[in-house]
């Protein structure tokens, strides 16, 4: 793959962060950060982001976080909930794959996370994981600890197989299915976060989100691929063909006879449909609120960003020398703390942009621009959206009539 590499896109480059301060702006603090406990992975994901796509980055970072990062990396956390009167929050626990940091370094971060926020703070922890090592010693330290886990699988076999394989060419879904099976089935149900799952255009979408029912997720991440206008994902082509696979999902999830698990992305679009408030970032105008600290202790965007071109997440900020506040404050973060006001002048314009929010900020990158962009799967979104709506309208209006039509 040739590498796109520049220093710095016009948007949000151009961001002046210093005037939009002195117009008043304050900026929301984060509540939520992702700890690159190791920089590496078990698996060949064809698809990864962090692998496989524009940045190489991940070279040049050591494996494992090291103790005096991770205890820095707490105290900065404390400080900034502190500063702000924050009083809950969350730690994902990431990679890479984390579980190859081992358990003693996983369970001394969790310690240590926990004492330097205090008493005072309720801190989730979570753990973001492939599976392979998901073992019943390592369910009982999350349970020790308190950290919900989150599992990627992908569907069948065949589905999951096709992507998810091993330096050696070899499948993991027989290893991730019988983790997931006990982490659901067994003494360890209350840590079971939920599952994520990269969306694959060639899977069958009903097939897909009934495999994962079977394991009886609390919750299910559909999560589009990294693709942006430089780097389209796989299979976009004249039409909406991710709105049609997202769209079989919600009919089969929307139209249950009782609830059966929840599915983010689709929960969001309702409740930003319906006056409320999301529960992620992926979609809607809240303010982006995490941040990213990798196994060197240097402090970064998110790391999705990768797939836009080299060095796209860096910061140049380092745990040991900056605050998070600092972080707050850096064009890419502020940027997206904005509103309509940090979006593409297509969007800006656009009816849905309260519900799509611009889409995921990943995905509007391209080179001419940077991310002053729709999203790549801008029309997706649209149809989607659109669908939801409608279908939500219908729904509500009869029962509006329902008890008219009963009298």
């Amino acid at each position: 793959m040739n590498r796109l590499r520049h220093s710095e896109p016009p948007w949000p480059g151009a961001a002046d962060v210093v005037a939009r301060e002195a117009a008043g702006w304050v900026p929301a603090p984060f509540h939520s950060f992702v700890l690159k406990v190791h920089s590496r992975c078990d698996l060949a994901c064809r698809y990864c982001y962090m692998y496989r796509s524009q940045d190489d980055g991940w070279r040049e970072q050591p494996r494992t976080m090291a103790p005096d990062a991770v205890d820095r990396t707490a105290g900065r956390i404390a400080e900034h909930l502190t500063a702000h009167g924050v009083r809950e929050a969350g730690v994902v626990l990431h990679g890479g794959e984390p579980l190859l940091a081992g358990e003693a370094a996983l369970g001394r971060a969790a310690s240590v996370l926990r004492a330097a926020a205090g008493p005072g703070v309720r801190l989730h922890l979570a753990l973001q994981t492939n599976g392979v090592r998901l073992t019943e010693r390592w369910l009982d330290l999350c349970a020790e600890h308190g950290i919900r886990v989150s599992v990627s699988l992908d569907g069948d076999r065949a589905a999951h197989d096709r992507h998810r394989r091993g330096a050696d060419g070899r499948g993991s879904h027989a290893r991730v299915a019988e983790a997931v099976h006990r982490l659901a089935d067994g003494p360890h149900r209350e840590s079971f976060a939920g599952l994520l799952c990269a969306i694959d255009l060639r899977n069958d979408p009903v097939r897909c989100y009934e495999h994962l029912l079977t394991y009886r997720p609390p919750a299910v991440d559909f999560l589009l691929p990294q693709g942006n206008w430089h780097t389209p994902p796989p299979g976009l082509r004249p039409g909406t063909p991710y709105a049609d696979w997202l769209w079989r999902v919600f009919e089969r999830w929307y139209g249950a006879g009782r609830p059966e698990t929840r599915v983010r992305l689709l929960e969001d679009m309702m409740a930003l449909l319906l006056g409320g408030t999301p529960e992620t970032e992926a979609l809607g105008l809240a303010p982006v609120r995490y941040a990213v600290v990798e196994t060197d202790g240097s402090l970064a965007q998110d790391d999705t960003l990768r797939a836009a071109y080299h060095g796209a997440a860096r910061t140049g900020l380092h745990i040991r020398r900056d605050t998070f506040d600092a972080l707050l404050r850096h064009p890419g973060v502020a940027a997206r703390q904005w509103g309509v006001d940090g979006l593409a002048a297509q969007c800006r314009g656009c009816r849905l942009r309260r519900v799509c929010g611009g889409g995921h900020y990943a995905h509007r990158y391209r080179p001419a621009t940077g991310f002053a962009n729709p999203s790549v799967y801008c029309a997706d979104l649209a149809a989607l959206i659109t669908r939801v709506r409608e279908r939500l309208a219908a729904d509500l209006d009869r029962l509006r009539t329902a008890p008219a039509e009963a009298a």
